[in-house]
């Protein structure tokens, strides 16, 4: 057969059975991602003959005498193709994983398609950006500009360009031949809660042609870890081997086979024989604590592994008062009593967790991973194979989403230790299921709340018994806990707090890192209760609200803060009120169009609310976050930023470059930035808790600042005047009338032996405070419990907003992702431990027509502490969403929903319980007829109007 690719005939033959996707790839077109091998998420898409096909399930057979075109053949000799100019100028992208295949699809396009984009991109899933940005690159609206290119303009992402057209790589894409003999692994995994391996027959897997090599716990170091990576790795328990001996949940590593191919060694998985010793299982963290449970982690020490009761499961608990709680409940007006409950959710990044390890010149084992932490992931290597960091090379070039979920090891130590073995390059790249069933999720939190406010407002106790299922293992189970029970309560002034706490292994899928880490599952139950106060005493909520957050100030407590901890006060900025009043005003200003226009009554049977909430974060966990940057400049006179702060979506890389070009006069487009390389710079403690702008952006920024003065003496040595007459611009530095180019300083330094270079380091406390503020005006159907998203309104305080486009897109990614966990995502784990929410079929991702376009607005403020004035914007805009949503809800339905999600069905039986639907009425029955229970959500956007 033959094929024409991107304008090139081949003749290359594809395997019996090979699909379109796997065979571009090997023939060099790296631009074609995978992100689920079922025809589900669009990232894959490619032209046969002009149309768009999922290439993932297109036979490349069918391609026989087709002409096929991948994202690297969509631009012509003339330029690029007129959608990649779109989509790069409206920044129609965060990670960019989707964005090879959204372009391919959107390509297609006629006008009456692109007035229709909820139907006609319901097979291209994006999991940053919220849609908003994509639906104004496929309408050619743009947004990047700005005059000087610095901070606070719309500078576009320095890997745009590479992005659109394919050439962005990430971590398998690697050209053929770059990595000769590079082997497979893949994982047999166990089909057993808990179970003792008592034995593993290998001789038939080590008969499947090609496979290289079977290991067992047997090969595997004795070295406890945890896979959650932290700065202070002792946050974490050490309760994980590489390979152990007993698997504590349905999906847990086995064995490990490595041949020559994927087939090779998914047939000797499937050949290995295993003989388990079955053992009793607990699935409820609140069974797990009781005497008398099945013990999980029972034969570790609980000071060398740093696990509080490994007798009753509990990884760690929580315990404190302030006050006194019951006299508070005592003095109340009104006690709301209640317990809330928040489900598993996958992070569900496009790209899934792979890497790949080999050795390299120097004889040096490099990881080349999709990882938030490749310093950490580095230093967690070197200590569990015993090897010192000099022989440890982590790379990560793009990352394709992480939402948490990369703050993890989960493929790095597998692969290391075969390719120490076999001293051979290895990769593993888990499926989509293995991403359901075998990596992380967010935190299940069950929270009972007691709290109590008199009729003036005033709140007198709040106290909240928590429980978060962390699991089998305990990987980020402390910090999520701690971190949860933190900010969450500590927004609210009141003499009387108490809080009890338990985070408990259970045999079931690990839980981890997830963005917001912890806070919204507790701000769900925090927010819902002030609702309820405030309903209970007669008060406005968001007025109850006004009268009990903290101020600017204010002490920042939710527990008795530990004896070695200094009392976190709130910092140099607050704009927490501001974001109160900008989302009422824009709730307001929403009513009186729709008043306006003639639409503001839904018709009969529908019931109408608003609600909000409002969440607080700090920046940087406590125990210390730290990054390290280096900036030079270059022979051409442009500048070259080191840092190693990785890039998956969350715009790093240009606030890097923005930071670097304000402090150098020059602009962004001058400043080429390295990153993400454990070569590159000292230490960088990682991409994960808002950090990247408030803890790295420092370091650069310094970096930059000590340059340009650097550059100033030099220019005022060169030309004879005083330094204070010296300016810095985009290409030299003038000094008193006389114009020095920076190539000339740099040749002045290279001939005097001194490199025009600064290193910048930052890190610690204090830490950063970021607020958002969420408002929903909803619809809800009676009879039916669909739901109705009329206005979705957020406002941000983060500070001087260094790049407003790119800010805007996370606030806009954060909300679409929260939605999709408020209203339908849910990760079903069945009776006998197994995940049962395998592939994304069976997972509802919020899709383009899901997504309400909301309106973002920031604060005015300026933080004394991030660079330029800036605050962290990554993971807050997740927080408030699910209780602004339920509490929308309650003041259309006076239902309060406390368990998520909130999908139709479940909106529909609370409505029935309540009395207020119309069972009987056959409309309203079909409308529900083959609804899934707990799977199945509505939201529709009043786009028309706002």
């Amino acid at each position: 057969m033959a094929m024409d690719i991107n304008g090139s005939s081949t003749d290359a033959q594809p395997r019996p059975g090979q699909c379109l996707r796997t065979f571009l790839r090997e023939q060099g077109n790296l631009g074609v991602k995978k992100g689920c091998d079922g025809g589900d998420c669009g990232a894959c898409t490619v032209h046969v003959d002009g149309k768009p096909v999922h290439s993932c399930i297109y036979p490349a057979v069918r391609a026989d005498g087709r002409q096929v075109t991948t994202v690297e053949g969509l631009a012509t000799p003339e330029g690029l193709h007129p959608m990649q100019e779109n989509f790069l100028a409206a920044q129609g992208f965060q990670c960019g994983f989707c964005t090879a295949g959204m372009l391919m699809t959107a390509a297609t396009f006629d006008e009456e398609q692109k007035r229709n984009l909820p139907r006609n991109l319901k097979g291209n899933l994006c999991r940053c950006t919220g849609y908003r940005a994509i639906e104004d690159a496929v309408r050619g609206v743009c947004h990047v500009g700005g005059d000087r290119q610095q901070a606070g303009d719309n500078v576009a992402a320095p890997a745009g360009l590479g992005v659109v057209t394919g050439a962005a790589r990430y971590a398998l894409d690697v050209p053929a031949g770059e990595l000769p003999d590079l082997l497979h692994l893949k994982v047999l995994r166990s089909p057993h809660a808990h179970a003792r391996i008592l034995s593993i027959d290998a001789a038939g897997a080590l008969g499947v042609p090609g496979v290289q090599a079977v290991f067992t716990h047997e090969d595997a170091p004795a070295q406890r870890f945890s896979t959650a990576q932290h700065e202070g790795y002792l946050d974490d328990p050490d309760d994980t081997r590489v390979l152990d001996d007993v698997v504590r949940f349905i999906g847990q590593r086995v064995a490990a086979v490595v041949a020559d191919s994927v087939g090779a060694a998914e047939e000797g998985v499937r050949r290995l024989r295993v003989d388990y010793q079955v053992l009793p299982a607990v699935f409820d963290p609140v069974a797990a604590m009781r005497p008398g449970a099945p013990v999980i982690h029972g034969e570790k020490d609980p000071l060398e592994c740093r696990i509080s009761r490994p007798e009753h499961n509990v990884v760690a608990e929580l315990h404190s008062e302030l006050g006194d709680v019951e006299a508070g409940l005592a003095v109340a007006d009104f006690v709301h009593e209640n317990t809330y409950r928040t489900q598993r959710v996958q992070h569900a990044a496009l790209e899934t967790h792979a890497a790949i390890a080999y050795f390299d010149a120097a004889d040096r084992l490099v990881l080349r991973t999709s990882t938030q932490v490749p310093f950490l992931t580095r230093r967690a290597l070197c200590r569990v194979f015993g090897l010192p960091p000099e022989k440890v090379r982590v790379i990560c070039e793009r990352v394709g989403g992480g939402f948490g979920g990369k703050q993890e090891m989960l493929t790095e130590d597998i692969v290391a230790l075969a390719a120490l073995k076999l001293k051979r390059p290895v990769q593993l790249e888990f499926t989509r299921e293995e991403q359901f069933t075998a990596a992380t999720t967010r935190h299940p939190f069950r929270i009972h709340v007691r709290a109590g406010a008199r009729r003036d407002g005033t709140l007198t106790a709040l106290s909240f018994d928590v429980v978060t299922n962390t699991g089998a293992y305990g990987n980020h189970a402390p910090g999520v806990m701690f971190h949860g029970c933190g900010e969450s309560i500590a927004i609210y002034r009141c003499a009387n707090k108490k809080v009890d706490a338990h985070a408990v292994y259970t045999n079931t899928v690990p839980a981890g890192a997830f963005r917001g880490y912890g806070l919204s599952q507790m701000i769900f139950a925090v927010e819902s209760a002030m609702d309820e106060l405030a309903a209970g005493i007669g008060m406005d909520p968001m007025e109850f609200r006004r009268r009990n957050i903290i101020a600017k100030g204010d002490v920042m407590l939710s527990t008795q803060p530990e004896p070695e901890e200094d009392v976190i006060l709130l910092p140099g900025s607050y704009g927490l009120d501001q974001c109160i009043a900008l989302t009422a005003d824009a709730l307001a200003r929403g009513r009186e169009r729709e008043r306006a226009a003639g639409v503001d009554d839904p018709g009969p049977g529908w019931l109408v609310g608003e609600g909000s909430a409002v969440s607080m974060i700090d920046t940087v966990p406590p125990r210390g976050h730290f990054a390290e940057a280096t900036v030079a400049l270059l022979p051409d006179g442009r500048y070259q930023a080191s840092v190693g702060t990785a890039e998956f979506g969350n715009g790093t890389t240009t606030v890097h470059a923005q930071l670097v070009a304000t402090a150098l006069g020059t602009t962004a487009d001058r400043v080429l930035v390295r990153q993400s390389d454990t070569d590159v710079v000292g230490h960088d403690s990682g991409a994960f808790g808002s950090t990247g702008t408030v803890v790295a952006g420092k370091a650069s920024l310094a970096a930059a600042e000590e340059l340009a003065c650097t550059l100033l003496k030099s220019a005022a040595v060169i030309s004879g005047a005083d330094v204070s007459d010296c300016r810095l611009d985009s290409g030299s530095v003038g000094c008193a009338g006389v114009r020095i180019p920076l190539e000339e300083l740099y040749r002045h330094a290279e001939a005097a032996g001194t490199p025009l270079l600064a290193q910048g380091r930052w890190g610690g406390s204090p830490r950063s405070v970021a607020f958002n503020v969420h408002g929903f005006r909803v619809a809800v159907n009676s009879g039916t419990g669909e739901l109705r998203i009329v206005q979705s309104v957020q406002a941000a305080d983060a500070g001087v907003v260094v790049n407003p486009m790119q800010c805007r897109g996370q606030v806009e990614g954060g909300i679409a992702q929260a939605m999709g966990a408020a209203l339908y995502e849910d990760v079903v784990v069945g009776a006998e431990g197994a995940v049962e929410t395998k592939i994304f079929r069976q997972y509802h991702l919020p899709t383009f027509a899901d997504v309400p376009r909301s309106e973002v607005y920031f604060a005015k403020t300026s933080d004394e502490l991030g660079p330029l004035g800036a605050k962290s914007m990554s993971e807050s805009p997740f927080n408030p969403v699910a209780p602004a949503l339920a509490n929308a809800i309650r003041n259309a339905t006076g239902v309060r929903f406390t368990e998520l999600p909130l999908a139709r069905d479940r909106i529909y039986l609370g409505l029935r319980d309540a009395g207020l639907a119309d069972v009987g009425s056959a409309q309203q029955m079909q409308a529900l007829d083959g609804v899934n229970v707990g799977t199945v959500g509505l939201v529709r956007a009043v786009d028309q109007i706002h």
